[in-house]
């Protein structure tokens, strides 16, 4: 017997709602409230409550998510062809900070196993991170990595892997832009990043403009090896040294080099931390109408949940929120936060405008197959993965977070460019949603994969971590899959338990955001 028809409607002015059975709806089928489609309604795309005059306001979240460019009557099938997206909202006159929440009290008693670092950071895994100045060298040092893992890594058992950090930047750019800086420390962040316990490991060409100096200028890292700490102990592979007498010599010296700091990283232990140390990256990528339903709600609990403990979480996507920017405005911790945040705003208007592109770019064929209209919708969907804490700081691409609380980090809305800049932010963890599906990971951090339905959970039951779909189902409600995802955080950050991603060893590459010239 199949189920009755469903529609899930966000809020009571909302005209609009999502089918939420699988297949979709025929035709003809009839809701509890005797509302009956005119035609077939796909799962996850949006119905007519009302009948829908021309040129009126659609609402969904309570939000105009666009104008009917036609009648639409009742029953109607409602999508992207039929809808006029409207403005973006302007970045004067916003509210600032007026939103004054009452404060929860302190969740208190929850701890992970850790590894501590030199500069007081935490890490959730230990792995050797190999820095890399330039895109030349990706191909030694993939040659290298293997090499490492085939031949070294099994005698030091307390180390969780090896990892090149390649990457695209380097040399061919114009280096002294003042744009550069934001690929330049975002790579030498992730050098950083507190999964690396502080072993600080670079692999150079020689020649490029990206000096191992000027990544990594003496200073700037805190290093694990105090012995060396006076010359910043920049322990670096030059390929084109003199030393090196063919490829496999320049293997030879990237193993040896390799190997006191496998010696380091296998000495230390975990140690049990409060959940506070926790720095939390939360993204979507493939959405669909349901992300702003079950996985992105289930998120938005577990972040205040995460705030609660004195963790940090950050949050991120700066194209797929910029349609809320008066509901991040309000919520900020001061009027100097909301500045903040409006400058990264205007920062990337002027960039797409730059680019001779709108954010009406930002939605894929994928989004719009899973009910998504626009970006208006998408991000309405996307924001509630902040939950409702306070936003208390704002990083510019590539810094590194230096508080605790909910942080708003600015990237671009790329899933892969988004997590290599949050990597770069200090994440030891990473929880990604999505309804299309993806298989996106990263070899750095432990991605913990949430999926919106159920179906899709059913047929990626390898890939993905949590089912947000039962939220839609009637089986678990927000608040259960918040817990639920709460308590998976902390036992994957103890490295008591794997996530699928981790389990394939599935990584994307990172990709550096350069919006400097390219020469």
């Amino acid at each position: 017997m199949s189920p009755d028809p469903l529609y899930i409607r966000m809020h009571t002015s909302d005209n609009v709602a999502i089918v939420a059975n699988d297949g979709g709806l025929a035709p003809g089928a009839t809701f509890a409230d005797g509302l009956s489609l005119r035609e077939h309604v796909p799962q996850g795309h949006k119905v007519a409550l009302v009948d829908l005059p021309k040129g009126s306001a659609v609402l969904r979240y309570n939000v105009v998510i666009g104008h009917a460019l036609k009648d639409i009557p009742a029953g109607s099938w409602v999508h992207e062809r039929l809808l006029e997206m409207p403005s973006a909202r302007e970045l004067d006159n916003l509210p600032m900070a007026t939103v004054r929440p009452p404060v929860p009290p302190p969740l208190e008693g929850y701890t992970f196993e850790g590894y501590r670092n030199p500069d007081g950071s935490v890490g959730s895994r230990n792995i050797l991170a190999i820095t890399t100045t330039v895109q030349c060298v990706a191909g030694v040092v993939e040659f290298a990595v293997k090499r490492i893992k085939d031949e070294l890594l099994p005698r030091f058992p307390n180390v969780d892997d090896v990892v090149g950090l390649e990457h695209s930047y380097g040399c061919g750019v114009a280096i002294d832009a003042p744009d550069a800086i934001i690929p330049i420390r975002t790579l030498r962040n992730i050098t950083q990043n507190p999964n690396f316990g502080g072993e600080v490991m670079v692999v150079s060409l020689g020649c490029e403009k990206l000096q191992p100096e000027r990544l990594l200028p003496p200073g700037s890292i805190a290093i694990a090896d105090e012995r060396n700490a006076a010359d910043a102990a920049l322990d670096v592979v030059c390929l084109q040294s003199e030393d090196h007498v063919g490829f496999m010599s320049m293997i030879d010296s990237i193993m040896a080099t390799a190997l006191p700091h496998l010696e380091r990283l296998n000495a230390r232990r975990r140690e049990t931390v409060p959940a506070s140390e926790l720095v939390v990256g939360v993204q979507c990528g493939g959405s669909d109408a349901f992300s702003g339903v079950t996985a992105n709600p289930a998120v938005g609990f577990a972040t205040d949940l995460l705030v609660r403990a004195g963790a940090t979480v950050m949050f991120s996507e700066t194209t797929e929120v910029r349609d809320g920017i008066a509901q991040l405005t309000s919520r900020a911790s001061t009027p100097e936060v909301a500045e903040a945040m409006i400058r990264e705003m205007a920062w990337y208007d002027a960039y797409l405008q730059k680019g001779r592109v709108d954010r009406s770019a930002n939605t894929t064929p994928g989004n719009k197959q899973g009910g998504l209209s626009n970006i208006v919708e998408k991000a309405m969907g996307s924001i509630v993965k902040s939950g409702s804490a306070p936003i208390s700081g704002v990083l510019s691409p590539g810094e590194k977070v230096k508080q605790k609380g909910l942080i708003y980090a600015a990237t671009p809305a790329s899933d892969f460019i988004c997590g290599t800049l949050q990597l770069a932010a200090g994440i030891n963890l990473h929880v990604f949603t999505t309804g299309r599906g993806t298989p996106y990971g990263l070899a750095e951090v432990p991605v913990i994969k949430v999926a919106t339905r159920s179906d899709l959970a059913r047929r990626w039951h390898d890939l993905m971590d949590v089912n947000a779909g039962r939220i839609a189902d009637g089986n678990a409600s927000i608040e259960e899959v918040g817990w639920e995802l709460f308590h998976l955080m902390l036992e994957v950050a103890s490295g008591r338990k794997k996530t699928w991603a981790e389990h394939w060893k599935l990584h994307n590459a990172l990709v550096l955001f350069n919006p400097a010239p390219i020469t």
